[in-house]
């Protein structure tokens, strides 16, 4: 997509390790979100909140997905996902119906499972074919170090929307546990973990860490070794998250500035992960990045040995 002028609402396809290609649907402002986790990729939240409204307006999402869709169906799952929590917003039911009309590419909705107390969102999300929440800890403590809640979510309150929803939801649920080291121990963290994801029982356990450049630069990966020793505490459906790596198709396109800040507004990427997913030459890529960053609209991090960009929200960058 090269639509000039604004942030427009869909972004990628970006290259996942859960989803394949997965194109983005961003139903939030930057940054409004719920919770504000140690380890989100994004940065700190800006709007903390449990106000659910139209923050942006569906006819925008709609008409933005109806133009991408004449140009492009290549991708794998349509994914409502981004710069905060999807389900604030309170047509998100409508939107994944509307999109099911418009293609019969699987959707997916990634939450963080804050608001899946609310009977109203559980049945929103019911049209979906694939939910994946997060559930990061295992009682009051660990959810008010790891995941800094807004102020009136309460633990037990999440955990049973979660587990009532695992009941009622006829698609799949992959849960995504997020395992922290360097603040906290994430063998206690998985064990008091162990018990809530056997009576939730979803689908699919999926163990994550922090591999892209985190909220709190304390928030430490766990290893490999470590992350596999740790899928003793959980059932057997469990599985340690794989680096996914983009598949190189062998069209190749020219890159477009607007496609890659627009993904890096939303995600931290490498240069090969922008390459993979957007379908351009690498070197081509670099290229962009280089004047990105020398016109400071995109900053580079190492982390973990590799390079990583992000784009840097400026005061226009919300595309009025």
């Amino acid at each position: 997509m090269n639509f000039p002028n604004r942030v427009y609402h869909l972004f990628g396809p970006v290259p996942s390790r859960r989803l394949g290609r997965s194109l983005g649907i961003d139903t939030m402002p930057h940054k409004v979100c719920s919770f504000d986790c140690v380890y989100c990729q994004l940065g700190k939240t800006t709007v903390k909140t449990l106000e659910r409204k139209e923050y942006v307006p569906y006819d925008e999402i709609i008409s933005d997905l109806d133009r991408y869709l004449t140009i492009n169906r290549d991708f794998d799952y349509i994914t409502f996902s981004g710069s905060g929590e999807p389900t604030l917003h309170n047509r998100i039911g409508e939107l994944i119906e509307a999109v099911k009309k418009r293609t019969d590419k699987p959707v997916a909705v990634l939450t963080n499972g804050s608001m899946l107390w609310d009977a109203s969102v559980r049945d929103e999300l019911l049209p979906a074919d694939l939910v994946l929440p997060s559930l990061d800890a295992g009682n009051q403590d660990f959810f008010e170090k790891i995941n800094r809640p807004c102020p009136g979510l309460v633990f037990e309150h999440v955990a049973d929307g979660l587990e009532k929803f695992s009941r009622q939801f006829k698609g799949e649920i992959w849960l995504e546990v997020f395992l922290i080291g360097g603040i906290l121990d994430p063998y206690l963290q998985a064990e008091t973990l162990s018990g809530l994801t056997r009576k939730i029982a979803p689908t699919r356990i999926q163990l994550n860490t922090a591999v892209r450049p985190p909220c709190e630069s304390k928030v430490k990966p766990v290893s490999r070794a470590n992350m596999t020793e740790l899928l003793k505490y959980f059932p057997a459906s469990a599985e340690v998250v794989a680096d996914y790596s983009a598949i190189l198709h062998n069209e190749k396109k020219q890159a477009e500035r607007d496609d890659i800040l627009n993904l890096l507004l939303r995600r931290p990427c490498t240069s090969e992960d922008i390459a993979g997913s957007l379908s351009v030459h690498h070197i081509e890529t670099l290229k962009i990045l280089e004047e990105l960053v020398a016109e400071n609209l995109v900053r580079v991090t190492n982390e973990n040995g590799k390079n990583f960009y992000r784009g840097i929200i400026t005061n226009n960058s919300d595309g009025e």
